[in-house]
């Protein structure tokens, strides 16, 4: 997703515009995937009750100065436009190297099959497109940051019929 998201600040203001408080701990905001047919398909998986987890690059959070998530963080998912379709805490954090992953894990992230052979396939593509973002080398060995997250409200979409995302 791009770096030049929203500020949280607009995002907390356009919230409670719509009657939605936040709950104590630190806002983040975030979205998925680097493109918008990514985004899309990742969103679709978090409002069926899919995809309960993300996965980041950490070499591309130090990157861009971004801290480290951690358990209770208040996350306002956005969409490829900016505009805010989730917000959810972090409820398990884990830095691991790539292969090191679990079958468990890539099920909770629940794309693909759900299967951690898909998961590897499906991520080494996306981490391979940010290492060379960053310029750097994909490795086996690359650190990623492992999230699980509940949702805590889910907005309606402004695309397509309602529970669209």
């Amino acid at each position: 997703m791009s770096t030049d998201l929203p500020s949280v600040e607009s995002l907390v203001g356009a919230l409670a515009a719509l009657g939605i408080g936040l709950p104590p701990g630190r806002v983040t905001v975030d979205g998925y995937g680097d493109s918008p047919e990514l985004s899309a398909y990742l969103l679709t998986l978090i409002r069926s009750g899919q995809k309960r987890a993300g996965t980041g690059l950490l070499w591309g959070m130090e990157r861009e100065g971004r801290a480290l998530p951690a358990v209770g963080d208040i996350e306002i998912v956005v969409d490829h436009r900016h505009r805010p379709v989730f917000v959810t805490r972090l409820t398990r954090v884990q830095v691991l190297p790539f292969n090191e992953v679990s079958a468990e894990y890539a099920a909770t992230e629940g794309e693909g099959d759900g299967s951690l052979a898909d998961w590897r396939r499906g991520h080494w593509a996306y981490f391979g497109r940010e290492c060379a973002r960053l310029g750097l080398e994909p490795s086996e060995h690359m650190p990623v940051v492992c999230c699980v997250f509940e949702v805590l409200h889910a907005l309606p979409s402004a695309d397509g019929p309602p529970g669209a995302p």
